[in-house]
């Protein structure tokens, strides 16, 4: 399947689909046309007496029953808006080279132009469709081309045209009538089948039948449809990548290895830099040029990535673009919106920064509202019962009474110290400071987040929710860090890859994940100790919280 085989599969297929709307049509016409042949059959009196006259108008009164509810339920269907991928618009007055590259490449495939370029902040890009606004004429515009926006940032000019041209190509399919027509009807199914459930969720108790029989109906007709356009839209693709061999092709192969790059980097950025941002009520104003960062950081450290860092030498994509920090700056912002619910505007609430108040603004303001809740949790939840009696049965002596009134005065209650920290948790105890903690955790994220607007884009989660125990862990960890910081001379930083770091001497300390989960998950102080005291930290001076 390729070239014109892919093309005419996929018109083979769009016609299947067009044949089951009309196979539906029909259904629904049947008892209008049976009702039409007994008021014809009675007026030339082929058919005549009482039963036949209840049998004629029962018949009319099904068939108009049926007609309006396929009205009611074909209403829906035209007028449901299908979903639209949240993106920026690109303009060409915003890009001129860039709407200059992509129209060149629908010349050279012989394609019509897309009607639009937007950015998502995706590794991927693609055609949507899009159904005029309401108010405007109906017709049959070309699709919009969405890019990912991190390709831009990433990708030299040369490797997007090369990645971008199977995608523009098929621009030719969506021009079919028939493939068109297709589209049109699943995307309508599909819209009407989320207006029912909608509409079951939040509509009246009255209309609830109506809702159920609207989404039965939808559903029931995108099945019949799945394999048809399952099939249809592999044609489409297999007709768009043989078009697209003319143009680039060896290139092309160079950019399908950056795009797995860039999505391994767009990952990280997004679910180790920029997720403790929005959870404190800040959005990376340059997450596209941080992920330049980010990958060139992961081409040093990785040896498979070896060598694509030389590639920064050549004209990035960017460059397309004649703002690209406020364009990069608009894809942040939806980027919170998608991945924390952030609202659509910046304010108070939700302010901008710039990667060089990263480690000020963010990373030690994490640091100290963690210490801060783990001191909080310290005085509520007390030494439990299990800890007692492992201190009581080891004091018997002076020596071992005067370490226990040495413990009982680094408890003290609002003690902000890391010493008092280690030897709560030495002493055992670590599965009820782990559940407080995530107690309070799910409160503040309830009471404190960002309010999300009704009409908002659905909240995808980049990572499950931490367990107490991971809590636990971040926030003992936020407290040796906010140690370092007071007693010992160190510094917040960021780590392009691994999120907020602590900077000692100049460099990133990585070590101290492990001192730190034996102490939470073993009660074994040691290596933590050990750790502080070759940096020079003393934990027994109090920090400052948030």
């Amino acid at each position: 399947m390729a070239g014109e085989a892919g093309e005419a599969v996929a018109r083979t297929r769009a016609l299947a689909v067009l044949r089951i709307r009309g196979a539906a049509l029909g259904a629904v016409l049947l008892p209008a046309a049976a009702a039409v042949v007994l008021h014809v059959a009675g007026a030339t009196g082929r058919v005549d007496g009482a039963a036949w006259d209840g049998v004629r108008w029962g018949v009319t009164a099904a068939a108009a029953v049926v007609l309006a509810v396929a009205a009611a339920v074909a209403a829906v269907i035209t007028r449901a808006r299908p979903a639209v991928s949240p993106a920026v618009p690109v303009p060409e007055s915003a890009a001129p080279d860039l709407h200059r590259m992509v129209q060149d490449l629908a010349d050279k495939l012989q394609v019509p132009l897309p009607s639009g370029i937007e950015l998502t902040p995706d590794c991927d890009s693609w055609l949507e469709d899009r159904r005029p606004a309401a108010g405007e004429p109906e017709r049959r515009p070309a699709p919009v081309l969405v890019i990912g926006s991190p390709f831009l940032w990433w990708m030299r000019v040369a490797e997007l045209r090369a990645l971008l041209a199977p995608v523009v190509a098929g621009t030719g399919a969506a021009a079919d009538p028939e493939i068109y027509a297709a589209r049109r009807f699943v995307r309508g199914l599909d819209a009407a089948v989320g207006v029912a459930a909608q509409g079951r969720q939040r509509g009246s108790v009255l209309l609830r039948p109506a809702y159920g029989f609207l989404g039965w109906a939808g559903r029931l007709l995108l099945r019949g449809c799945s394999a048809h356009v399952a099939e249809m839209e592999r044609g489409v693709a297999a007709a768009a990548s043989e078009r697209a061999q003319a143009v680039d092709y060896g290139l092309r192969i160079v950019a399908q290895e950056q795009v797995g790059l860039a999505y391994a980097g767009w990952d990280r950025l997004l679910t180790r830099v920029a997720l403790p941002a929005w959870r404190m009520g800040r959005w990376p104003s340059r997450l596209d040029a941080g992920v330049v960062a980010a990958l060139t950081e992961l081409s040093r450290r990785d040896r498979l990535a070896d060598g694509f860092e030389t590639r920064l030498g050549e004209r990035p994509a960017c460059d397309l673009l004649e703002e690209p920090g406020v364009v990069d700056e608009a894809v942040s912002l939806l980027a919170a919106r998608l991945f924390h619910g952030g609202p659509c505007r910046s304010g108070p609430e939700f302010a901008p920064v710039s990667w060089a108040r990263y480690p000020e603004e963010v990373v030690d303001r994490i640091w100290r509202a963690e210490a801060a809740r783990l001191v909080q949790v310290l005085d509520e939840v007390r030494p439990g019962a299990r800890a007692r009696a492992a201190e009581a049965a080891t004091a018997r002596g002076p020596r071992d009474r005067d370490r226990d009134r040495g413990l009982l005065l680094r408890d003290e209650a609002g003690r902000a110290t890391l010493g008092r920290v280690i030897d709560r948790l030495a002493a055992g105890g670590s599965e009820e400071l782990a559940a407080r903690i995530g107690a309070l955790v799910a409160q503040d994220e309830a009471t404190t987040g960002v309010a999300v607007e009704a009409s908002a884009t659905p909240v995808y989660q980049l990572l499950p929710p931490r367990t107490g125990r991971e809590l636990l862990a971040d926030h003992v960890t936020a407290m040796v860090c906010c140690a370092a910081v007071d007693t010992a001379g160190a510094g917040a930083g960021l780590d392009w890859l691994d999120g907020p770091a602590l900077v000692v001497d100049g460099a990133r300390r990585g070590d101290l994940s492990f001192p730190v989960l034996r102490l939470v998950e073993n009660g074994d102080a040691a290596p933590l100790r050990a750790w502080l005291s070759a940096l020079g930290v003393h934990p027994e001076k109090s920090v400052r919280l948030a």
